[in-house]
């Protein structure tokens, strides 16, 4: 379905995979994991036709469902709907026959409704020969099951937020893969980047059955282990130290264990290994020092040589940011205030009448259903949108950050060192190379655009950009997306000992449970409330 011969890829002068060889066949559900920055998503891209490789090649045999983490849509004009039935073809032909419909209604002129009514009868012939009306219950079934209702489904995609519009593009790829329906393919390819994010709890259950019931392959990047856990029977590790990449044909847990008990062997086979060349290389100093004894000792010296060179390489710990949010600049009492916030976009209504008081220091966590408006108030109380009605007064001393959880704040045409020089001016060279550095970004990587990084490197600099911010509110979209386990941890240990305010949305538990919230704001109605465990179960639903 999928072969890549000889594949090498790069970023920028960083060598991700050189000389590779990777197969994607019927039956196979890769989990594909490495650190953040190993390659992942290049690799991904590269698979997909979207990115070309700096050497060897791709074939690919049959049909591909593609999930990025930032899909770009072309036409937000587009339904929601029509975005999803347009995968088998649908969305043109159900508007064809709407018109049709009124045509035949409205036409007073009989010659003029008769070829009205041909038009609707070829039109129906073809939608059925396209499985129709099952294909267009099928797609509705998925999704509702993504969580997307059906007064979404009517709205432009120019109105939705970007989870949901990136549960709209998970909808349509999974449709394309539905065997519901005549033209479903269930041989297809899905390559899916992180398709966990911004679904609730119920939509990721419904997932991982799909995706195991999914008879064509499988290629997933996801730090949701339980997905990978119940999912995946073959696991691809790419090791960010060597350029390589490790198959193992086996099950998540098998592979836990598998990789677990290789690191023992070669700690223990290095460190017997190390021992044995002392030795010689102690015996044959002891021969050096005797001219008889010389070429014994250089053939002592070259056996301990010999002995450490056979050792398989010895794995590097992954690198991990060190990711610490600022310390807050001071500020007065209260340096964020909003009062009577509504948003509308056309006829729909997101929320109305939202107050809003953020405090020196208050930590607060925002709750609601997708498309609640969640991401909205962000963009109302950071400026970046504006408000029907009411307004955001900022106190005396305010400095906001804000975390946009689809990287809108980041450009994507300039690069890592511009990004961050615009966000922070008036830093010296210097400081803003050791800060990127405690990112994980150096070297050539600083000139990389910031639009060809990986999701979890996106995120990193996005909270680069925060720490040199000086931010005393912070307003944080989903922080921990994409991140590996153990940057995931960094930014929660930051949250925890951060000391100005933040207004917190988020699917993760754990990163409510580092904040520690004093109240939390429940959409659309805007009601305030003061934070108790029971609010921590409706966190991973909302």
């Amino acid at each position: 379905m999928i072969t890549a011969t000889g594949l090498e890829l790069r970023a920028g002068s960083r060598i991700l995979l050189s000389g590779t060889t990777l197969r994607v066949q019927p039956g196979d559900r890769i989990g594909l994991v490495g650190r953040n920055g190993a390659g992942k998503t290049t690799t991904l891209r590269v698979l997909a036709g979207e990115g070309e490789p700096y050497a060897g090649e791709v074939h690919v045999g049959g049909d591909l469902g593609y999930l990025p983490q930032d899909p770009r849509e072309g036409d937000l004009s587009l339904s929601a709907k029509d975005r999803v039935l347009s995968a088998r073809g649908l969305d043109t032909l159900v508007r064809d026959m709407e018109k049709a419909q009124t045509a035949m209604s409205e036409l007073v002129d009989e010659a003029e409704r008769d070829r009205a009514v041909r038009r609707y009868g070829r039109l129906e012939e073809r939608f059925a020969a396209l499985g129709g009306y099952a294909a267009e219950s099928e797609a509705a079934r998925i999704c509702a099951n993504l969580g997307l209702e059906e007064r979404i489904l009517a709205q432009p995609l120019s109105t939705l937020s970007g989870g949901q519009r990136r549960r709209v593009e998970l909808a349509r790829i999974l449709f394309a893969a539905s065997e519901a329906g005549a033209g479903g393919r269930s041989d297809t390819v899905l390559l899916l980047d992180e398709p966990t994010n911004h679904l609730d709890a119920d939509s990721i259950s419904w997932l991982r059955g799909f995706l195991k019931a999914h008879e064509g392959g499988l290629v997933v990047i996801s730090h949701d282990v339980e997905l990978l856990g119940e999912v995946v029977n073959k696991v691809w590790f790419l090791d960010a130290t060597r350029a390589e990449l490790d198959t193992y044909n086996m099950s998540w847990q098998r592979y836990l264990d598998a990789r677990a008990t290789d690191e023992k062997r070669r700690r223990r086979e290095r460190a017997n290994a190390e021992k044995k060349a002392a030795a010689l290389q102690q015996q044959a100093a002891k021969l050096g020092a005797k001219a008889t004894k010389a070429v014994a000792a250089k053939n002592m010296a070259r056996r301990a040589e010999q002995m450490l060179a056979e050792l398989d390489e010895e794995r590097q710990s992954d690198k991990v940011a060190r990711i610490k949010f600022p310390a807050p600049a001071p500020c007065g009492r209260t340096p964020l205030t909003a009062e009577g916030l509504s948003k509308s976009y056309g006829s729909l209504e997101i929320f109305t009448g939202v107050d809003l008081a953020i405090d020196r220091g208050s930590k607060v966590v925002v709750l609601g259903l997708n498309g609640a408006g969640k991401t909205t108030l962000l963009r109302l109380l950071c400026g970046l949108e504006t408000p029907d009605t009411g307004r955001v007064v900022a106190g005396h001393g305010l400095r906001l950050g804000y975390y946009a959880q689809e990287h809108e704040t980041l450009d994507h045409d300039a690069s890592v060192w511009e990004n961050t020089r615009h966000l922070a001016p008036d830093t010296g060279a210097q400081e803003l190379r050791n800060l990127l550095g405690s990112f994980l970004f150096s070297g050539e990587q600083l000139d990389q655009s910031a639009g060809t990084l990986s999701g979890g490197e996106k995120t990193r600099l996005a909270l680069a950009g925060l720490v040199s911010s000086a931010a005393n509110v912070l307003l944080l979209d989903e922080p921990t997306n994409n991140l590996d386990p153990a940057s995931r941890a960094q930014v929660l240990d930051s949250l925890r000992s951060y000391t100005g305010a933040v207004v917190l949305v988020t699917h993760d538990p754990g990163a409510v449970e580092a904040l520690e919230p004093e109240r939390v704001i429940l959409l659309p109605d805007g009601t305030e409330d003061h934070w108790s465990e029971e609010y921590l179960e409706l966190v991973q639903l909302a």
